[in-house]
């Protein structure tokens, strides 16, 4: 998951194609009062302050991630042992890369996924030009995600085999041997499905049912627990069944966020309209995010051998990540109520706010949570 994305031929939110405006400009005293966003004139691009929202999100985002996930990665990095060969730096830090990039992508497609059903169907002269901008952006994402899977095969293939370059037969045995393969190709497999049912909305509009998207996208969603760390209990199933809802409940969250905001925020009377439905629906991520969170990484711990707690909260490379990103989670707390008890009824009542400003700051740290997170699938315990 880079996951910022500009897509050409973006058409006004006031209805183009009008005799009476042909030709013509939108006054600016007239886009003030509806609140719809502007065109800048002569450009045939996306009003700058939307444009400037996309590049913050997106931005903090991406930025967010990969740098938590190289530190978290060089701090967690396990010490030489003369005779054991270890994966060199490219595997190393190219690997849990291309992996949070992978969920980056994942998200961006749930989100543009879920908008369709936050915008509504009422008033297709503004949610249309919207949505003409969202699903070639989700394709686009898809494709992404699909090849980035395939990349994450070939480097998981090369950790298990370091000082080897990986041949078609040990990628081939690596998937057919290794749960994690598999999972990664059904990754990738939904992804590509996911292209080409989006071609398809591309073309047709929402006439391609947005469910179906959104089932397809958290369908890619499921494998990815799979890839990280295994218990041998008879608690195997829950848990693995409380990881997949918070990486569902998550990506529902951090992708509708990145997505009302980068397409919707410029507009404030479909802003007034969409954010209350968004603010809902983060509200029950976040509960399913924090508790399935804690869950999964305490009961991870208790159920290893070996594996002592309390003490191995603070001992471990493991358990100090599940602390950086309860911490995260801690830190988007009063963001989300920021956004949602102080901005929210002036974005109801079509007033001019900062929510872009706060919702990328919350968008940078969802960021760096998600860099905790790969690293997370493969710390030590111990």
């Amino acid at each position: 998951m880079t996951a910022s994305s500009e897509t050409a031929g973006t058409a006004t939110a006031s209805g183009a194609g009008r005799p009476e405006e042909a030709g013509t400009a939108r006054k600016p005293e007239n886009a003030g009062e509806t609140g719809r966003a502007v065109e800048t004139p002569g450009t045939g691009g996306p009003a700058p302050r939307a444009r400037t929202a996309r590049r913050l999100v997106t931005g903090g985002f991406v930025s967010g991630a990969v740098l938590a996930v190289l530190a978290a990665t060089a701090l967690t990095a396990e010490e030489a042992v003369p005779g054991i060969p270890l994966p060199g730096p490219l595997v190393e830090y190219g690997l849990p890369v291309l992996r949070v990039l992978l969920d980056l992508a994942a998200v961006a497609v749930v989100g543009l996924s879920v908008l369709p059903r936050l915008l509504g169907f009422d008033d297709e002269e503004r949610t249309e030009p919207v949505l003409r901008r969202a699903r070639p952006a989700a394709v686009t994402f898809a494709w992404a995600w699909a090849v980035l899977a395939l990349a994450v095969i070939v480097f998981q293939t090369a950790e298990l085999n370091p000082g080897t370059v990986p041949t078609p037969q040990m990628i081939a045995e690596y998937v057919n041997d290794v749960g994690a393969g598999q999972g990664m190709l059904f990754s990738a497999a939904c992804a590509l499905a996911y292209a080409g049912i989006g071609l398809l909305a591309v073309r047709f509009g929402e006439k391609v049912p947005a469910e179906l998207r959104i089932v397809i996208a958290f369908f890619g969603l499921l494998p990815i627990p799979v890839t990280g760390h295994a218990v041998d209990s008879v608690w195997h199933d829950p848990i693995m069944i409380s990881m997949e809802l918070h990486v569902m409940g998550s990506a529902a969250w951090t992708g509708g966020l990145i997505a009302v905001i980068a397409l919707v925020a410029a507009d404030r009377e479909l802003l007034a309209r969409t954010l209350p439905k968004f603010s809902r629906l983060a509200t029950l991520a976040l509960v399913l995010v924090t508790v399935s969170g804690l869950v999964n990484g305490l009961a991870s711990m208790a159920l290893t051998r070996g594996v002592e707690l309390p003490d191995a909260i603070l001992t471990s490379d493991y358990g100090l990540l599940v602390v950086a990103k309860t911490v995260c989670v801690a830190l988007l707390i009063p963001f989300a109520a920021h956004i949602r008890f102080r901005l929210l009824p002036r974005v109801a009542a079509r007033q001019r706010t900062a929510v872009v400003a706060w919702a990328a700051a919350e968008i940078t740290v969802m960021g760096l949570a998600y860099g905790a997170a790969v690293a997370l699938t493969t710390a030590s315990m111990s």
